[in-house]
């Protein structure tokens, strides 16, 4: 469940009440694990795979009922923002009417509390701050087309900046300061309700990004910190051009010169806020595609190998292993397996890639080994109830046909002759397959059609990452639905 696909009146979900709402429906379902989406800063797309700064939380999860209960707004300052019955994200909206309520609420906040004091003296959000503070001073420009003294981190034009525009870094550490106090305090209930939470680690960075500014030694940059190569995937069965992601790659060389601290405390960070991560595209930290940055499209490009050994020794020094888990997906060949055979973390097997036909297709329920993390889609999947009405009749026979099999391999008698009673047979079979773990999205849970997907990858549109869902859709019904087979299959 996206946090920004929880219900509510203000417009997008946010780190509020119904987020704690959630959290109750989860316990009263028998569930023990939450994942979601990166919390990150979004940019143009909205993607929470493209953010402004790695690390950051994004201030539109920021709770204005929250604020209201602090004293840092009035009920008449939020009401302006209420979208009642909102079921899609209109970012352009939130853009207007955010950040004016977040500065109302900085006017108003005690900036010598003891707590925001310590905050600002650890100086972990100060870069941002900085980014951030630079980037509307220039006009929204992107910081590799700021002025060089900015651009190239002039110690001291930097120094006259911030004593300039002091109080405009100290906004932006207290959007940071709220929105991590109001998520930790939120996890914190989740863990006490026997919920643990699985966040979500992007491989790779956006160019125009803090993380880019502050360590550009780290990527293959030209000069002008644009990128020599850019990041994607080649063209597959879902995407005949590839995906030209644009981010820019790593320079592992230089990684190697410090042990790969970076990387260490990158996941060391993440799991500061999470009990567990998963990390995207983990197929890249063994050999990972790269394309000129010219390019148009990712149909050429090279295969570069990643120092993988070197690279998690380091991390495992300073990181619980058994924390992670692997997002295996895409192009996999014997390298990748032979490094997630080595780390030891559990993969990803997905059931709406499992029933085409092929009687060893890895996903098939009866194929799955229990070091696993067992999904009948993820954000990047239509729904089961999409996916099945979008098919073509000889896939939707093969669908029927290897569900059935799997239903009599496993002893389960199901009907399904209806799609979503086919739709309920390939969760029942994910439920019962030997995965450790089994995760459902919410618009599976609730037998929802490709309206409600999340994202459809290799494309920009107000579609990706706005659906949201309405209070009526945690029911007691869909609890009880869930726990039944949670209790049934002994999960």
């Amino acid at each position: 469940m996206p946090v920004f696909s929880l219900p509510n009146d203000y417009g997008i979900g946010d780190f509020g009440t119904t987020a704690y709402n959630f959290i109750d429906y989860l316990e009263s379902a028998g569930q023990s694990l939450w994942q979601t989406l990166p919390l990150v800063q979004t940019g143009y797309g909205n993607s929470p795979y493209s953010s402004v700064c790695s690390y950051s939380f994004n201030p539109y999860f920021i709770s204005p009922e929250l604020l209201v209960k602090d004293g840092l707004l009035t009920k008449e300052e939020i009401g302006f923002t209420v979208t009642k019955e909102c079921d899609t994200v209109n970012y352009g909206d939130l853009y207007a009417v955010r950040y004016p309520m977040l500065r109302s609420a900085f006017a108003r906040f005690d900036k010598a509390d003891k707590s925001f004091k310590a905050f600002i003296k650890k100086g972990e959000y100060y870069n941002y701050a900085l980014f951030m503070a630079l980037k509307y001073a220039s006009g929204q420009k992107h910081f590799y087309e700021w002025e060089d003294k900015y651009k190239f981190r002039n110690e001291s034009a930097l120094k006259t900046f911030a004593t300039d525009y002091k109080e405009e870094l100290l906004f932006w550490q207290f959007v940071q300061f709220i929105a991590k106090k109001q998520w930790l305090e939120l996890k914190k209930y989740a863990n006490n309700k026997g919920v643990k939470i699985i966040g979500d680690l992007p491989l790779y960075v956006a160019l125009d990004s803090v993380d880019v500014w502050e360590n550009p030694a780290l990527y293959k940059l030209n000069g002008d910190f644009t990128p020599k190569k850019v990041a994607g995937v080649p063209p597959d069965y879902f995407c005949a051009d590839g995906q030209l992601w644009g981010n820019p790659v790593y320079d592992y060389e230089y990684h190697q010169k410090d042990n790969f601290s970076w990387w260490t405390n990158r996941i060391k960070r993440t799991l500061t806020i999470f009990d567990y991560v998963r990390i995207d595209h983990f197929r890249g930290l063994d050999r990972y595609f790269e394309i000129d940055s010219f390019a148009t499209n990712a149909r050429v490009g090279e295969w570069i190998d990643v120092p993988s050994d070197q690279l998690f020794s380091a991390i495992h020094q300073k990181v619980n292993k058994n924390r992670i888990i692997a997002e295996d997906l895409g192009i996999i060949d014997d390298g990748v397996r032979a490094l997630l055979k080595k780390v030891g973390y559990p993969g990803m097997k997905i059931l709406s890639f499992a029933f085409n036909g092929e009687k060893d297709n890895l996903y098939l329920p009866q194929h799955i080994d229990k070091n696993a993390v067992c999904y009948t889609g993820t954000h990047d999947n239509d729904t089961l109830v999409g996916l099945i009405n979008g098919m073509s009749e000889w896939d939707k026979n093969c669908l029927i046909s290897g569900v059935k099999e799997s239903l009599d391999i496993f002893d389960i008698d199901l009907e399904i002759d209806t799609t979503e009673k086919l739709a309920k047979a390939v969760i029942e079979l994910g439920f019962k397959c030997k995965a450790n773990t089994f995760i459902l999205p919410m618009q599976d849970v609730l037998l929802m059609d490709g309206a409600y997907r999340v994202n459809a990858p290799g494309t920009v549109g107000a579609f990706n990452w706005s659906i949201r869902f309405l209070e009526k859709d945690f029911s007691k019904k869909s609890a009880n639905y869930i726990k039944e087979l949670t209790v049934k299959y002994k999960r």
